[in-house]
């Protein structure tokens, strides 16, 4: 056989091996993708314990907390377990919190969801030595426990009040807390959801004195959530009339809460208001402690997000003084401030105040002492300061914007990669540097947690998800192909793409574009959770398999590649995140394998509000589209956020008149609309308001309301549901 025959063969001998695998392989359903089937396993609760090399997490029957040694991976304890305790028992546990001195435990219970990052609870007290369990309070379920730094008291709130005991003996520190009215020790709304936290309170170093934020909502406008009797779970209550849910939201332009601080000295019992400066309309995003007792450090921020401050405080006489400032074009960005890390003597810093996200260490005066490290390159996370070597550990994407790797900064400028593997790293220390825990998955691999030394050397592997892996072989997923183009207006973007598992380069496909699109965020990401709905992207692959190529490119405002790209939209929310996403369809569409008439978009949220921004952005590319619980004008949203990116409307009145109901007229395509009727977070007067503009515009659409879902869109067969509205919705239209 010549040359020329054999190639011939071997090539239909690959073919014919390649459609036999995937006439064998598995097909991919919505149940088994909503109920978690393809859920990668996990290592939870992991805590390394201050100051050792020792770590503890919950074991995988849910039922113990073990402690181990980070460099031999030896089970060095049980440190709890809930069928050996004495006094209280308890059937399970949701989370845990370690002491600082790590003699005891707080047990947390019957966790009740009541915002993205807040809940009720029901705590315990562990001894670990005498294996007792007792209540953390007779009272009904607690918020936000804090242990004093002396192991003594523990903090927490019920019904917007403060509380602290000794395990034996409360006391209540506030009385004037209410509901829509008075919050003391956790944030409101607003502040909960943009600045990313659950707890406002902190001891001092030595557990003599308690400071929290209150928030005094009596003046911040009401929103109304109606309420009905649903099913999973069903509400009895509301079987004949409908109930409600009205909370303080402030949206963009109105009236926040008025935040001030307090302090309680344990000795004294006087509580007493801390002076410190502050904006009228000024936000305290966080209060943290430091290791002087007669010191802890609060941060402001203005209206405006531009310039943020620090104050040290001393919470025994109230005197504040302004130790450093934070000043930087459009706005200082969230994940940067709460990345904020305060050590015993120096303070770290990240800022883009040079384009690019990067580490500025100072001393305890505010004083800078160095520029950590320094490139065309973003830190992404930081995981702390080594205060005994100088070192620096944090997360960058020095490679490129769609990968994380774990570095080391020496105080002699000498940076070190600690991980070799493409992809997305992300690391848990121990309490001495020494070790750490790093996970690391891409594109097609499941995630995979491996020990490493201070150098990155593995010591040893936890889990690596190989049966994960050999499950989704056998259901004929494809791999995520990366791509990249330019578009009309010079702009390079980036994306990932899935192919059909029999795909024909000859034959002309449909294509879904998802994509969410928002500031700082970034879809394409080479990692496992990339995807639209996470589970290595299970939702996408079930697409492809209907005959879909799904793509998902990242816009001009997302992250990953400096404040230039990321800050661009600042005023102008929507313009070039839509621009973008249409040539995204117009690149894709002159590809030889894609039909350019059966392009399809979709999102959640931001995405969502982009997908009608993109069907309207007046260019007629998109055949059909879902938005799932989009904002349909920034004026309905909150303050924090966008005030952020927008400003006020008074201020900024031409960018907040971009937007999908004034762009209604506009629309082109076959659209439908997913929401939750009791959206706490994107409310659903955006998805009404927006109806009404479509009606009158006199435009075809769907929508489809869920019944007391909030913001995610789950809980019984919700999620089933809504998946397979989406997904036929584009068989519909675009087969």
């Amino acid at each position: 056989m010549n040359r020329f025959f054999m190639r011939k063969f071997l090539t239909f001998l690959a073919v014919v091996v390649m459609a036999s695998s995937m006439n064998a392989a598995n097909k991919l359903d919505l149940k088994s993708i909503t109920s978690g089937a393809f859920a990668a396993q996990k290592i939870n609760g992991i805590n390394s314990i201050q100051g050792t090399d020792q770590y503890a997490s919950i074991s995988q029957d849910g039922k113990q907390i073990i402690k181990y040694a980070f460099r031999t991976g030896k089970k060095i304890a049980v440190l709890f377990d809930v069928s050996k305790t004495k006094g209280e028992k308890i059937d399970g546990f949701d989370s845990y919190i370690i002491s600082p001195n790590g003699n005891k435990l707080l047990i947390c219970t019957k966790r009740q969801r009541i915002y993205r990052r807040s809940y009720k609870a029901e705590f315990f007290i562990y001894n670990i030595k005498s294996r007792e369990l007792k209540k953390l309070s007779a009272g009904v379920s607690q918020q936000v426990p804090v242990w004093s730094p002396d192991n003594q008291h523990i903090a927490f709130v019920r019904d917007n009040n403060i509380f602290i005991t000794d395990g034996d003996h409360e006391e209540q520190v506030t009385t004037d807390g209410k509901f829509n009215r008075i919050i003391n020790g956790i944030p409101d709304w607003v502040n909960e959801e943009e600045f990313g936290f659950n707890t406002a309170m902190t001891w001092n170093a030595d557990g003599s004195s308690l400071v929290w934020i209150k928030y005094d909502e009596s003046r911040v406008k009401t929103y109304t959530l109606q309420l009905f009797k649903g099913l999973e779970p069903e509400k009895k209550e509301y079987a004949d009339y409908p109930g409600s849910y009205t909370y303080k939201y402030p949206k963009a332009g109105q009236e926040n809460a008025k935040v001030s601080l307090w302090s309680y000295n344990l000795t004294s019992k006087a509580t007493q208001k801390l002076d410190m400066p502050l904006d009228s309309d000024g936000y305290i995003p966080r209060v943290k402690c430091t290791a002087d007792k007669n010191t802890v450090i609060a941060y402001t921020m203005n209206r405006h997000q531009d310039t943020l401050l620090l104050y040290r405080i001393n919470p025994f006489t109230g005197v504040s003084r302004h130790l450093l400032t934070e000043s930087v074009p459009k706005y200082v960005k969230e994940e940067a401030m709460g990345a904020i890390f305060i050590g015993k003597q120096t303070i770290l810093l990240p800022s883009d105040r040079d384009g690019f996200m990067h580490l500025y260490l100072y001393d305890m005066n505010g004083k800078l002492i160095r520029r950590v490290e320094k490139g065309k390159y973003e830190v992404t996370a930081l995981y702390g300061y080594d205060e005994s070597t100088g070192d620096v550990f944090y997360q960058a994407d020095a490679l490129d914007p769609h990968d994380r790797q774990i570095y080391e900064a020496c105080p002699n400028g000498k940076v070190h990669c600690l991980t070799d593997q493409k992809g997305i790293n992300s690391a848990s220390f121990s309490g001495d540097y020494h070790y750490f825990i790093n996970v690391w998955s891409d594109y097609n691999h499941p995630y995979v947690y491996t020990v490493r030394n201070s150098k990155g050397k593995v010591i040893r592997v936890l889990e690596d998800n190989k049966t994960l892996l050999e499950k989704v072989r056998e259901y004929g997923w494809v791999k995520k192909d990366a791509f990249s183009f330019v578009t009309s207006e010079g702009v390079k973007l980036d994306g990932w793409m899935v192919k059909p598992a029999d795909f024909d380069p000859a034959k002309k496909y449909p294509v879904i574009m998802f994509q969410y699109s928002g500031p700082g965020d970034q879809q394409v990401l080479n990692s496992w959770s990339a995807g639209s709905m996470g589970q290595g992207g299970a939702f996408d692959m079930y697409l492809a398999q209907h005959g879909f190529i799904v793509a998902c490119v990242d816009g001009r405002g997302t992250g990953g590649r400096g404040a230039d790209f990321e800050k661009c939209t600042y005023l102008k929310i929507g313009d070039l995140e839509s621009k973008d996403q249409v040539e995204t369809a117009l690149y894709l569409g002159s590809l030889p394998y894609i039909d350019k008439d059966r392009i399809g978009i979709w999102g959640w949220s931001f995405g969502g509000f982009n997908t009608l921004m993109s069907m309207s952005e007046g260019r007629p590319v998109f055949k059909a589209g879902v938005a799932v619980a989009p904002p349909t004008n920034w004026k309905y949203y909150d303050t924090i956020y966008t005030e952020r990116y927008m400003r006020t409307p008074k201020e900024n009145p031409k960018g907040y008149a971009t937007n999908p109901i004034e762009r209604a007229g506009k629309l082109h395509g076959a659209l439908l609309i997913c929401h939750g009727t009791a959206d706490d977070n994107v409310h659903p007067q955006n998805t009404f308001e927006y109806a009404e503009a479509l009606i009158q515009a006199d435009k075809d659409f769907k929508e489809n309301y869920y019944t007391n879902r909030n913001h995610s869109i789950f809980g019984g067969n919700t999620r089933n549901h809504l998946l397979r509205q989406i997904s036929e919705w584009f068989i519909e239209y675009l087969k």
